[in-house]
Order: C-alpha cells, then sequence, then structure tokens
C-alpha cells in the first residue's frame, strides 16, 4: 500500500567537509597529496548522497584552518566533518572551530585493513596513519570546551588507487558499512534540526483540560527546537471547510477507498458500528478543509483539541478530525489530538527520519504475552500499518465531546522504538526512548489504534523504569530500531535523552 505523496519534504542538512594534513608531506612525498584529495572527493561524493556538501579541501596549515572556518560559516553548515586524511598538528584544526560553531565529528577512517608491510614506505604509510592526529585533536577540543564525536572504521572504497601497494577495496567489509551508517545518521540527525528551525506548527484549540503533563511553554518550544507555534482556533478551521468543493469531497472519499477498510459492526464492542455514509462524507468535506488549511497556513505538524457545548457546530466540525488528521500524518504533517505539542515534535522527527511515528499511549499491558499494548483513539501513521486500516463509526468518543468516524489499526510486525517528549521540572525538554519488537496479536475492535510491544523487559519491570523518567502519557511509536539515530538527534539539539 502506497503512502500520500508528502505535503511537506524535508530540509536536508548543510554539510561542511574537509581533509586534514601537513603541508610539509606533500614536498617531501610525490603524489602523496593528489592520492588524499582522492580519498577527499570520493568521500564528498558518498556524503552528497545525504545533504548539501560544502568540500573545503585540504587543511594543512593554521591559516587554511582559519579559512576553512569562515567558508563554513559563510556556507551555514549544520554539520561538519573532519576527515583525518593524515597527519596533522591539531594547531591546524582548532581555528576551524573557534570560529565555526557546527557540531564536528571526527572522520577516523582507514583506506586498507592491512597493510602490505612487504612494499609500504614512508609515503604509502603516511596514507594510512590517519588515527595518528586523533587523540592530539581530542585533547585540544577537550581543553577548548569543543565538543566532539568520531567514527572509526575503514574508508569503504570500491577500487584500488594506481598509486597504492596495498588492497584498498574495503567496501563491502563491516567496519566500512557500520562506519558510514553512522554518517548517515549523524546527517540524518542535522535534517532533524534543519527541518525543526524551519517547521511551522499549528497548534489547534486548546489543550485537554486538567492533562497537567500536556501543557507546553511555546516560547520554549521554539527556544529549544527552532519551531514556530500558530496558535490557530476553530473559526480558521471553519472557513477552509467553507470552501470545499464536491470535487474535493470525491477526491478525498477515493483517498478513503484506497487507504482504509470501511468496518461493519465490531463484534464485542456495542459503541463502534460501521461507519453511515454520511459520517463518511462529512470526514472526507473536513479532511479537505483541513489539508486546505495546513497548505495555506503552511504547517509542517499540527497539536488540536476542541472542547465545546453539547450540539455546537464546532463539535460536529471535531467529529470529523481522525480521518484527515490521518492522512496528514502519513502525508508528512503529523497531527497530535488532545493538544499534545510535545509528541507531535516527536511524531514529526520520526517522520523527518523516514521511520513513521504514531500517536500512542499505553493501552494495557499482557502479562502473558510478556507485552505492552499501545495505541491511541486519534490519528494513525498508516505508513507504517500492519495492513489497511479499518474505519469504524463510534457512538462516542469515549472522555470526549460527540461521536465520529474513527480509527482501528495495528503497527507492521518487528522492531520498533517508542519516542516520548517530556518537560522536566526546570523546563527543559527531554527525550524518553524505547526500543522493542511490535507482535502480530490480537488487538481490541473498538475502533481504536493499538499494538503489542515486547521490551526487554517485562511489563512490570519496564513501566519501573519507564515510570521513573517522568514521561507524558504519549508518545510516539517508530518503526525500526532507532536509539543510536534518536540519541544523535538528542545529541545534536541539545536536549537530555534517557533510555529505557
Amino acid at each position: 500500500m502506497a503512502a500520500p505523496s508528502k505535503i511537506k519534504g524535508i530540509k536536508k542538512a548543510r554539510i561542511g567537509f574537509y581533509s586534514a594534513g601537513l603541508c610539509t608531506y606533500w614536498n617531501q612525498f610525490e603524489g602523496l597529496y593528489d592520492r588524499l584529495m582522492g580519498y577527499n572527493r570520493f568521500m564528498e561524493e558518498k556524503l552528497s548522497e545525504f545533504g548539501e556538501v560544502f568540500n573545503f579541501g585540504m587543511v594543512d596549515t593554521e591559516v587554511k584552518g582559519r579559512e576553512a572556518g569562515e567558508y563554513f560559516n559563510a556556507n551555514n553548515v549544520d554539520i561538519v566533518f573532519s576527515h583525518a586524511a593524515t597527519y596533522y598538528t591539531s594547531a591546524c584544526l582548532l581555528p576551524i572551530h573557534q570560529i565555526n560553531k557546527a557540531p564536528v565529528i571526527i572522520l577516523n577512517l582507514q583506506p586498507t585493513p592491512e597493510m602490505n608491510y612487504a612494499k609500504v614506505g614512508t609515503g604509502d604509510w603516511l596514507a594510512y596513519c590517519v588515527g595518528c592526529s586523533i587523540p592530539e585533536i581530542a585533547n585540544a577540543f577537550n581543553r577548548a570546551q569543543i565538543p566532539y564525536r568520531a567514527v572509526n572504521g575503514l574508508l569503504g572504497l570500491s577500487k584500488t588507487p594506481d598509486i597504492a601497494v596495498s588492497d584498498e577495496v574495503t567496501c563491502d567489509r563491516p567496519e566500512a558499512i557500520k562506519a558510514w551508517k553512522e554518517i548517515e545518521e549523524w546527517c540524518m540527525a542535522a535534517s532533524v534540526k534543519r527541518t525543526l528551525q524551519h517547521a511551522r506548527f499549528g497548534f489547534l484549540g486548546g489543550y485537554y483540560s486538567g492533562m497537567l503533563d500536556m501543557y507546553s511553554d511555546f516560547t520554549m518550544l521554539q527556544a529549544q527546537t527552532g519551531i514556530d507555534v500558530e496558535v490557530l482556533e476553530m473559526c480558521d478551521l471553519e472557513k477552509y471547510l467553507r470552501e470545499v468543493s464536491p470535487e474535493d469531497v470525491q477526491k478525498k472519499m477515493q483517498a478513503v477507498e484506497d487507504f482504509f477498510t470501511i468496518s461493519g459492526d465490531s463484534p464485542s464492542d456495542p459503541i463502534a458500528k460501521a461507519p453511515t455514509k454520511e459520517q463518511l462524507e462529512w470526514s472526507c468535506k473536513v479532511a479537505a478543509a483541513q489539508e486546505k488549511m495546513v497548505i495555506d497556513r503552511d504547517l509542517d505538524s499540527l497539536s488540536y483539541y476542541y472542547h465545546g457545548q453539547d450540539g455546537g457546530y464546532y463539535e460536529q466540525i471535531q467529529s470529523g478530525f481522525i480521518v484527515g488528521h490521518s492522512l496528514l500524518t502519513a502525508a508528512g504533517v503529523p497531527c497530535a489530538g488532545e493538544g499534545d505539542i510535545k509528541t507531535a515534535l516527536a511524531m514529526k522527527i520520526c517522520d523527518i527520519l523516514g521511520t513513521g511515528g504514531s500517536f500512542c499511549e499505553i493501552i494495557a499491558a499482557d502479562f502473558n504475552r510478556n507485552t505492552m499494548i499501545l495505541g491511541h483513539d486519534g490519528p494513525f501513521h498508516f505508513a507504517i500499518s500492519n495492513g489497511k486500516p479499518i474505519l469504524r463509526g463510534m457512538g462516542v468518543y469515549h472522555g470526549k465531546k460527540g461521536s465520529g468516524v474513527s480509527v482501528e489499526a495495528k503497527v507492521l510486525s518487528g522492531d520498533v522504538t517508542t519516542l516520548g517528549v517530556t518537560q522536566t521540572g526546570e523546563g527543559r525538554l527531554k527525550f524518553v526512548v524505547s526500543e522493542g519488537e511490535s507482535t502480530n496479536d490480537p488487538i481490541l475492535m473498538n475502533g481504536n489504534t493499538s499494538t503489542h510491544i515486547r521490551f526487554p523487559l517485562n511489563p512490570a519491570e519496564y513501566m519501573d523504569k519507564w515510570f521513573v523518567e517522568a514521561p507524558t502519557h504519549h508518545c510516539a511509536l517508530s518503526v525500526g530500531h532507532n536509539e543510536k539515530l534518536f540519541r544523535k538527534v538528542s545529541e545534536l539539539m541539545g536536549i537530555q535523552m534517557a533510555t529505557v
């Protein structure tokens, strides 16, 4: 099942890159500089798969270091990869990162797994002694209070250069594959940060009254993530609803038929019925209005909740929310209910990374299956659905006003990771992350999304550790084991992270 086309794309990272060496070597060893710049061009090509690359070239003097720092500032890079091409003095590199404040990742990637000891001379050896300067620059960065990370492994060439006397084909070596996966993850994390810095999050209506963990300061959110929060009212959405044409409704009805299964009555829950034609048409009309609002207001995400008077028109509008918000979530505009803008942030991070991000909370524990059941009565990210989600007509939205059409589904079986975004007593955002396995076990037929998750700990032990981290009661559920990826995002954004 193909997902809807994306309404909002992501902003790829602006990647700074340079190789580091020692200018004294170039006249001493013919061909060494050109050989190292060949490695540089290979790495630039690989990095270009992950973002827009700004390659300064070789930094081999303190003067070049200052020039490189200004070059990266001029190009507004999000992250800088420092390639140890051979030995270099740390004095060449320190000025770069004193001038440019983007996070720096040191690349210690050896071209060959083993030197040809019978043939390698000093010139060859200097192309391989790439780890020699890493302790030196690590010490200098530490004393200069410049944060740094390192990726260690093999370069990953698919062809040995003519000048080399050792075998440099390492593209299939695990040390190269792992290194380039780490590099890609750093670039993806930088893309998250850049995308959020340019993102607009809509906040429609208000918070669910009394859910104290939901409440957040919008200024705090912008200060720590860069997102702009646009406060919207139901009358804003109602304006777009008046603009919806019959053709718009028909288009959404086609999307519903393409992406959902229309249910019959639930065999177990008397309030979950087959949706009526009128309910489906209304949900499609509201979905068309939601999409118009998202496009017109240039929104990247939306959190929403409306609690009005019984029988009011706005209550009727919100009765059609879930279908449209599910379609928007799959189209790259994650939507979180109950006004939970922090979980909307978690969902957006997952979506930028291509890992889904469905709106969840604890439904129950299954102690016989050793699983936690996570889900919600709101929108679902059906791009990561185990089959077509089911639409059910709900006689009542439990705990909320009104009735309407809801989504019943579960996430694909296999590796999953939850990402919760909570707020500490000091007003700082915090990630709470757990890796587990989604299992294809029975779920309730009550119009809610739910998925069994087996974590490494049994349910009671897992909750013991989870609750200590003071999470919110919502989180985003992503596909894949993404703890290391989320940790890179947390480091680049300066957000604390706990793993349970």
